[in-house]
Order: structure tokens, then sequence, then C-alpha cells
């Protein structure tokens, strides 16, 4: 069922401030209309499940959840409306690894709280009083047990909408209240919408433009399918590795499946999110590669993944192991700029010889320095964009 949200700028009596110049409204399914350019007037943007969403200011304050929409934040120019963020010490100081190599670019996360470390409450979001809260109402509905519909549209009443696709991230099924009316977004969609709730289309174009140029450089360069390695993405845990897909749809295979490896665990069947193996299932798979998620992130040290590794007497005897190849990777939950380091990052991992060689990553340092003709996209564009919001590199 299709609703309409509206955010009512009296309510808070707020006043926006420094959007740049020059942005225009969203057109079509994703965007929104009725802007002016210093940012003020009343605008809709249009995304399933929560239909028609109407604003008459650009939000200040926003709540986030999963560090996709932070990062999109940031990429637009307002990293400084988030006001709570999903583990944010793992989640910040990532998102800040890869922005350490653009210039001027960086996210202050100290001091956000989590807003799922207890479970989402009614009066948890009436004390953040956000202008919008990036998380998707099925999310809530599937999640919390004290939740409806009503509660739902209370929310979004009464402080601010929801603007989210949790399910986009894996094609997962939506809540019940949903069914008819859920869609499915790529990443770059996703951010689209996002860029509607900001105002900021110019800076979206911009970015997708980066994009555009990466996976062509991508896909030209390619090898062929018989010369792929087999990979396994995977997180070891104790004794089991939590797996994952590697080229089915939805927006946490951002960076893995336009790379078109064959993935070792696709016919593992398991079912939900993800799925878990044992030491000797994936040693039946004998992948190539070993892709560790959220092996750059401070939860992980691949250093110490690897000798766990080794340790084991299946483990050992596994070719990624034998012949190095046990890597770190990124953060599913990833937004525009995450997604062109991440997509850089996964095609020298599993494509030295088109991509150029990876460094290595080694466990609380930045996103590695890559010489400049080796590097998928252009970071000093990419920071323009961001500080900016224009794109001197088209």
């Amino acid at each position: 069922m299709e609703s309409t949200q509206q955010f009512d700028r009296s309510r808070r009596a707020f006043v926006a401030g420094g959007i740049a110049a020059g942005s225009a409204a969203l057109a079509g399914c994703l965007g929104g209309d009725g802007n002016t350019e210093d940012g003020t007037g009343s605008y809709t943007v249009s995304m399933a499940p929560m239909g028609e969403i109407e604003f008459d200011a650009v939000p200040e304050d926003a709540m986030v959840t999963f560090a996709h929409y932070a990062d999109m934040a940031v990429a637009l120019g307002h990293g400084d409306a988030v006001n709570s963020l999903h583990a944010p010490e793992m989640s910040g100081s990532t998102m800040n690894k890869f922005y350490e190599r653009l210039e001027g670019v960086s996210f202050d996360w100290e001091g956000l709280e989590n807003p799922l470390e207890d479970g989402v409450t009614e009066e948890e979001l009436y004390d953040y009083d956000s202008d919008v809260h990036f998380l998707d109402p099925s999310y809530v509905l599937t999640t919390q047990d004290d939740w409806d519909e009503s509660t739902v549209d209370g929310i979004a009443d009464t402080i601010g909408p929801w603007v989210g696709s949790y399910h986009s991230g894996v094609h997962s099924d939506p809540a019940p209240a949903y069914d008819d009316s859920y869609e499915y977004y790529t990443l770059w969609e996703l951010f689209e919408t996002v860029a509607a709730v900001f105002q900021e289309r110019e800076r979206y174009e911009a970015l997708k433009g980066v994009y555009e140029d990466t996976m062509s450089e991508i896909e030209a360069n390619l090898p062929a399918e018989s010369e792929r390695p087999t990979v396994a993405r995977a997180t070891l845990g104790d004794g089991v590795f939590y797996t994952y897909n590697l080229n089915t749809p939805g927006f946490w295979q951002a960076e893995t499946r336009p790379l078109g490896a064959r993935d070792a665990l696709a016919d593992v069947e398991w079912s939900g999110d993800w799925g878990t193996v044992n030491y000797e299932t994936m040693l039946d798979a004998d992948p190539d590669v070993i892709l560790h998620l959220w092996g750059i992130t401070p939860t992980y040290a691949i250093e110490d993944v690897r000798e766990e590794m080794e340790s084991h007497s299946a483990g050992s005897e596994l070719t990624a192991v034998q012949n190095d190849r046990v890597l770190a990777s990124g953060m599913r939950y990833q937004g525009p700029i995450m997604n062109l380091f991440q997509l850089e990052m996964t095609a020298k991992q599993l494509y030295p010889a088109q991509f150029g060689e990876w460094p290595g990553y080694e466990s609380g340092s930045s996103y590695p320095e890559i010489p400049a003709d080796e590097q998928l996209f252009d970071r000093d564009r990419v920071a323009n964009i961001v500080t900016t919001g224009s794109d001197d590199g088209e």
C-alpha cells in the first residue's frame, strides 16, 4: 500500500543552509519537483514502499543506521547531518580509511550513538528528533516485535519520513505489509533517491559519471570467464565461515558482481541473508581466492585470520591459504564513495594482470596508496565533487 509522508518545516522551524547552488530537483520515479536554487521550497521524493514523500525543506538532521547512507550523505556534502550510525566505531573509522585518500573529505563519527544497539524504539526516535530516517520501515517491522504499520506511520507523520530499502541488499522478502508495494533498487538508484532528499542532483550526476567511467574501464579489461579465479566471499567465525554470495542481485554484491568471478560457493544452499559452512565444506569448494568480508574494518585483523586458517588442519590445505590469497575485503554496507574504492580493490585482488597488483592491506592502516597510473578512478575528481559540488574532470 502506498502512503504519503510529509516533513513539515514549520514543525521544527529550522533554516536549511550549506546547500550547493545549482542543485536541481530529481525528475521521474526517483525524483521530485518544486525546489529552488537555494534549497528551499517544497518537493517530493518517490520510493517504494513509502510512496510519495513530501519535504518542504532540505533535512538538516538525519537518523542513519547502516554505513551506506552515511557514505551517501558525505558524498552529497551533507555528512554533518548524520546524527546516528550503526556500529559507529567500526563503520565510521572504516569510511575514513577510504576518505583519507580524498583531500578535504572526512566523516566525524565520534560521539554518534548506535540506533540499533537496543533495538529501534519510538522513544529513541523522538529523542533524535530527526528530519528524515534513513531506514527501511520494512526492516523495522521484520526485526522489532512491538512495531506495526500504525507505529511506522505515526513516526513519519509526527517526526520525519522514512527513506530506505534494506531488502535491496540481497533481494530478501519484505514485511507482509509491503508485499504488494516493495521494489528493489541498485546501490546507485538508492543513492539517486538520497540525492533527491538532499536536493543534490549535480553531485549525484557527477559521481555517477565517475562510476560509469570506472565500470567502463573494468568491463573493457575483464579476462575471459574461463580465466577467472574461483572465489569465496566469507568471514571467519568460531570454527565456521559466514558466507555471502558473489554474483547474485542486490547492493551487498555491488563490488563483486561487476567483476564476474566464479563463485566457489554458488552451489551451497542457505536460507536468509547469509549462510555458514565449516572448514570441510570450504575445503571441498577449495576457492582460489578468499575475500574476507569486513577484513578492512577494525573488527578483524587479516593477519590473525590468515594465521588461524593456517593453524587448522583443513584450513592449511586450502589453495587460497597456501597461495597467500586470503585477502582483506570491504563492507557490504557501502555507499558510492566506498563502492568506487571497493571496486578498485577487488578488481586488483582478483585480476592483478589486468588492473595492477594489489599492494596488500595492513590491519589498522588506511586504504593503501595506489600509483596514479594504476588507479581505476581519479581521487582528485571525486574529492572535488564532494567538497565543491562540481566536476572538473568530465
